[in-house]
């Protein structure tokens, strides 16, 4: 089944600080992709629940620093916020 993708206000603030041509979003997309078409992510990608004030949503780690928070509800992938660890967790 393919999710259809939707795009928090804070994500979409996020992707601005991205250029289309540059290896983070290249990546960026890739993770979209894979989760969009219901893919289990590889492990070093380190996809596991959250808890606190984003509880019933995952994470992914897209490079070291590099985290995108999602949540899947029904056939939607709500991306909520893409950032560094310091960004999004203050």
């Amino acid at each position: 089944m393919i999710l259809t993708v939707h795009f928090s206000t804070k994500v979409k603030k996020d992707l601005k600080r991205f250029p289309p041509d540059g290896s983070d979003f290249k990546q960026i997309k890739a993770v979209v992709k894979k989760l969009k078409n219901n893919e289990k992510l590889p492990k070093n990608f380190r996809d596991h629940k959250l808890k606190g004030k984003y509880a019933h949503h995952r994470e992914c780690h897209i490079n070291p620093d590099l985290l995108l928070i999602y949540k899947i509800d029904g056939e939607k992938l709500i991306l909520t916020r893409i950032g560094s660890h310091s960004e999004l967790f203050r």
